[in-house]
């Protein structure tokens, strides 16, 4: 009786065992997949961030934050609902870090716009809406 039990118990650690070791062995070559298919992606590093607006509302003075990696010229847009060029806010040069571009938007009317950013190798935008009291 001991011996069956003995034996039983081991068949079941053995099992466990190797169900590990074959789950271990799936997790790294889907890693290894993954690398592989990866290889040909962009570089974050040369794309800028541009981050939405604070709150649901743009009014009176907007602050544009976005940031970059790599210094580079980035051109920010103002373009209307239907994605038509309203106005340019900014052309420069920016180095790496973060950036805060100032707008008064009580030159607008109400209603919704998109906030673009341009640069060599992207066109990034956002949406908001003004309203101005």
């Amino acid at each position: 009786m001991m011996i069956l039990m003995t034996y039983s118990i081991s068949k079941v650690l053995l099992g466990i065992l190797l169900t590990s070791i074959t789950l271990l062995i799936l997790v790294i070559a889907y890693k290894k997949l993954l690398a592989y298919f990866g290889k040909g992606n962009p570089n974050k590093a040369d794309y800028c961030v541009l981050y939405s607006l604070e709150g649901e509302v743009a009014s009176g003075e907007l602050e544009i934050y976005f940031t970059t990696e790599t210094p580079k010229s980035v051109t920010i847009e103002l373009l209307n609902e239907d994605f038509s060029f309203n106005r340019e806010i900014t052309q420069r040069d920016v180095t790496q870090g973060g950036h805060i571009v100032r707008f008064d938007s009580t030159v607008l009317s109400n209603g919704y716009y998109y906030y673009c950013l341009r640069s060599e190798n992207q066109k990034t935008m956002k949406k908001m809406y003004v309203e101005n009291r």
